[in-house]
């Protein structure tokens, strides 16, 4: 495990437009027993492992779900799977949640907070599946550090991340792609399949910040990473 005793900083959204009624029920009566425990520096500070006895075959992981359409999609597609969802964001977290609710998946749990602190504590080697779908872009050079690809995340990622492992990106912002090709090989991953609009994968959801960017005339991309045996 990592132990990381250094306060991080978090540069993205945790609120934004004011809650429906209903989003904050979801939020009061369905996040507590959705949350993963163990995570958090409060509830973990020896950074111990966390106890897997909850995952139900392979272990997947969306990083960032947005208003969770995809992860749901995923989970109702692969009822064997275990999958969680990471996000801070808690207006993404109450779309999601009323989701859930209406798709009846039972397979899904969260994590409503910053990746870096789940990847702290999940065991080494215990992903077969991680997402990252339309990640905040960071457009301003000053601030691709920010990124997702960095090795911040991406070398606590290749911990995680058993032999095989597929690591997808999706985006569309083309800076996105150049920095994501330069930086995640390096961190233990070989690129298997970069294609571009209309040749997602099999089982892709277009999410709306992907209708989005069509809209807008930004062009998506679609890239698959493995993981590599890691060298001893």
């Amino acid at each position: 495990m990592t132990d990381t005793g250094a306060r991080r900083n978090f540069y993205g959204r945790i609120h934004g437009k004011t809650l429906r009624a209903s989003q904050k029920d979801y939020l009061a009566e369905d996040l507590g027993p959705l949350t993963l425990r163990g995570v958090t520096a409060a509830e973990n500070s020896a950074r111990s492992a966390l106890d897997l006895g909850f995952v139900k075959g392979p272990l997947w992981l969306e990083v960032g779900f947005g208003g969770g359409e995809h992860l749901v999609h995923m989970a109702a597609r692969n009822p064997g799977v275990t999958i969680i969802g990471a996000e801070p964001f808690v207006n993404g977290i109450a779309m999601l949640l009323g989701k859930i609710r209406g798709a009846g998946v039972t397979n899904l749990w969260l994590h409503p907070g910053d990746v870096r602190d789940l990847f702290d504590v999940l065991p080494d080697a215990c992903l077969s599946k991680v997402f990252l779908n339309y990640p905040d872009p960071w457009p301003k050079a000053r601030h691709h550090r920010r990124r997702f690809v960095t090795p911040d995340y991406l070398l606590p990622l290749a911990r995680i991340a058993a032999p095989g492992a597929e690591f997808r990106v999706a985006t569309d912002i083309p800076d996105y792609v150049r920095q994501t090709l330069e930086e995640v090989p390096p961190a233990g991953f070989d690129l298997v399949r970069e294609a571009g609009p209309g040749e997602a994968w099999e089982d892709w959801l277009s999410t709306r910040y992907e209708q989005k960017a069509l809209r807008e005339g930004r062009q998506p991309h679609y890239l698959t990473f493995r993981r590599r045996a890691p060298e001893f």
